[in-house]
């Protein structure tokens, strides 16, 4: 088994950029749940490669990042947050939906509030109780559609793909039928052509993909 110790003295010892993306590297292959710590720190680096070697190394962990990822979000270093973000984001463990909303709706970096806007969809609900999905859902559906009207097109181009991933996994009609009036607008009247044409797949498929499961309630 790969040292950690070693592992993270070689990134403290960095002395080139290079030198450290490399480290991370390491490290992030070893898969090491010990290492998530030292991965975390490397997500606040003044170093995108070895944040993105970073965030990399952390979704291979998966879900035993999350509860530290969330524990160590900080608010003074923003690059190591928005790194965090976008960790949070492709392990999509529904522990990270507070997080994803706040950042979806207020973050400053496009690039961020995409992430989490995908994100929110995408989410496992699955690993929630019956009574929990329903809420969470209503939760990342309440923030999408207040995203669905950034003046970002590639925000709302976001909203499309995390709507069809969130109608897909709805538990609720009122939910998918909301979903599948903010795809329907997004389809019709969005100024992008991108956006309008990503719209429509989304939509086409949740009509396609439509549980008989779905419940009624409303």
């Amino acid at each position: 088994m790969p040292d950690l110790s070693q592992l993270t003295t070689a990134i403290d010892q960095a002395t080139s950029p290079v030198e450290l993306i490399g480290a991370v590297q390491a490290l992030a292959a070893a898969k090491l749940e010990t290492g998530i710590p030292a991965l975390i720190k490397a997500l606040g680096y003044n170093n995108p490669g070895a944040a993105v070697v970073a965030v990399g190394g952390l979704v291979q962990l998966g879900d035993v990042a999350v509860a530290p990822l969330l524990e160590q979000l900080d608010g003074y270093n923003y690059g190591a947050r928005a790194y965090a973000i976008r960790a949070l984001a492709a392990i999509a463990n529904p522990r990270a939906l507070d997080v994803l909303s706040e950042a979806a709706a207020t973050d400053f970096a496009p690039s961020v509030r995409r992430a989490a806007t995908k994100g929110l969809g995408h989410l496992r609900w699955e690993e929630l109780l019956p009574n929990q999905q329903a809420q969470a859902q209503r939760q990342a559906l309440q923030v999408l559609l207040q995203v669905s009207e950034d003046p970002d097109w590639a925000i709302r181009y976001a909203v499309a793909v995390g709507l069809q991933a969130l109608g897909e996994s709805a538990i609720e009609h009122s939910t998918w039928r909301a979903i599948h009036d903010c795809l329907h607008t997004l389809a019709t009247t969005d100024s992008d052509l991108a956006t309008q044409a990503r719209a429509t797949v989304a939509r086409d498929r949740l009509h396609q993909n439509r549980s008989p499961q779905l419940s009624v309630c409303h």
